[in-house]
């Protein structure tokens, strides 16, 4: 299932790596980039490859690393290449070239999601998004984004955000996540975000405390009203041999409106999973 949060922790900090590996969060990236300093960088590797290779009990973990043309992302590249265990994929950051993305992911030989971080990235989002096989999903690293577009965020982002949902639907990708909220307080400005994203074609979003877990969780869930409907539609599909036909509540019903209702169960049950007792 797709997963609802994505919980950034850094890769040279093994005591916040053990908590958020016991948190809640549906997938967990171990940052090899921002998070950590230059001088850090190497020690911070061999860390997080003793952490993959120790994971059991089908246990995994992301990486985010550098970016690939830089030398920390080469070195990132060919040591996660080596098959550290429980590596589930790997965030490649500031992503514009799909024949460097395609380089990256034939290297890696796992799922890889890049981040679009500028105004070359946008423009190429369609292109990122089918550059490989191995391409799970894209999504929008907005503070680089918005300094390298020169607006302060907000609505100065709709157009890209716009374009990067397209684009992964349009590459037959889940809807990409939304990107950071940075107030890590403000858990009602979060969740009420979290929520415009949804409406807006964003499934779920990174987070940077465990704190911010179960809001995004909550807010993820779809409406139980349409849940509702989409099971009884779903359960009364048999019934109807048409190419399309009007539901008992007066409701048109094409295949569009079908895959709308499996997409919203998907995402129930997606919002069904317990968050697992850990650091908060």
């Amino acid at each position: 299932m797709t997963p609802r949060t994505w919980l950034y922790v850094p890769g040279d900090r093994p005591d916040r790596i053990a908590k958020a590996l016991a948190s809640g969060a549906d997938a967990v990236i171990l940052d090899l980039e921002d998070a950590v300093a230059p001088p850090a960088k190497r020690a911070a590797r061999r860390g997080v490859l003793d952490v993959l290779g120790s994971l059991a009990d089908g246990r995994t973990a992301h990486v985010r690393i550098n970016a690939p043309a830089t030398p920390d992302g080469a070195e990132d590249i060919a040591l996660l290449a080596a098959d550290p265990g429980g590596l589930a994929g790997v965030r490649i950051p500031k992503c514009e070239d799909p024949a460097e993305l395609r380089r990256a992911a034939d290297a890696l030989g796992v799922p890889v999601f890049p981040v679009l971080e500028s105004a070359l990235g946008v423009e190429n989002a369609f292109a990122l998004a089918t550059a490989h096989p191995l391409v799970a999903g894209i999504s929008l690293g907005e503070a680089d984004l918005s300094a390298d577009l020169r607006v302060a965020g907000g609505d100065a982002l709709a157009w890209p955000r716009s374009r990067v949902v397209v684009a992964a639907r349009a590459a037959g990708l889940p809807s990409p996540p939304q990107s950071v909220w940075t107030a890590v307080r403000d858990l009602d400005g979060l969740r009420a975000d979290t929520l415009a994203g949804r409406r807006a074609g964003f499934f779920g979003r990174s987070v940077i405390h465990p704190a911010q877990i179960p809001v995004v969780h909550e807010a993820s869930a779809p409406d139980p009203d349409e849940v509702a409907w989409a099971r009884d539609l779903m359960s009364r599909l048999a019934e109807h041999r048409e190419a399309a036909w009007i539901d008992s509540a007066g409701r048109f019903v094409d295949q569009a409106v079908v895959e709308r209702a499996a997409w919203l169960l998907d995402a129930a049950a997606s919002a069904a999973r317990p968050v697992k007792e850990g650091h908060r």
